[in-house]
């Protein structure tokens, strides 16, 4: 009995273990779906607000700030995160983010990313927090 409970925990903590960590992968494999051509091509970051950015980010963006599935260093590793299929964004992996422009960011956090927890913030979210946003995220944590 105790050998089934302690194969049985190891087996738990390996799956936990894995998923705690899958959101730090870099390269991170993702299939989504891409923004329209219009939205891809546009940047609006140059008028983009970082300060303002950072804030909802880290606490006052709604449903949730995106610190909490994106984490503090941008990686997919906050505290919701673990919990999500497939993992938030890492932000951090320059080889995932490489090809991902502005704006196919804006056009993700505003209409969210269908198969992902990524939720659509348009109604919470004007569409310069949106690009003050991006602008945070891109300055701070894709290099």
């Amino acid at each position: 009995m105790k050998k089934a409970l302690s194969v049985t925990l190891a087996v738990l903590f390996t799956f936990w273990a894995a998923s705690a960590f899958a959101g730090s992968q870099c390269p991170q494999p993702r299939k989504t779906k891409a923004a329209p051509g219009s939205a891809v091509s546009l940047d609006e970051t140059a008028n983009a607000n970082a300060d303002h950015g950072k804030e909802l980010y880290i606490k006052t963006a709604k449903p949730m700030a995106c610190i909490m599935c994106h984490g503090e260093k941008g990686d997919g590793q906050g505290k919701l995160g673990a919990a999500l299929k497939p993992s938030p964004r890492n932000f951090s992996c320059a080889e995932t983010m490489k090809n991902i422009s502005p704006g196919q960011m804006f056009y993700i956090v505003k209409n969210g990313s269908p198969g992902t927890g990524m939720v659509a913030h348009s109604k919470t979210l004007k569409d310069q927090d949106i690009w003050d946003v991006v602008k945070y995220v891109r300055q701070t944590y894709v290099k």
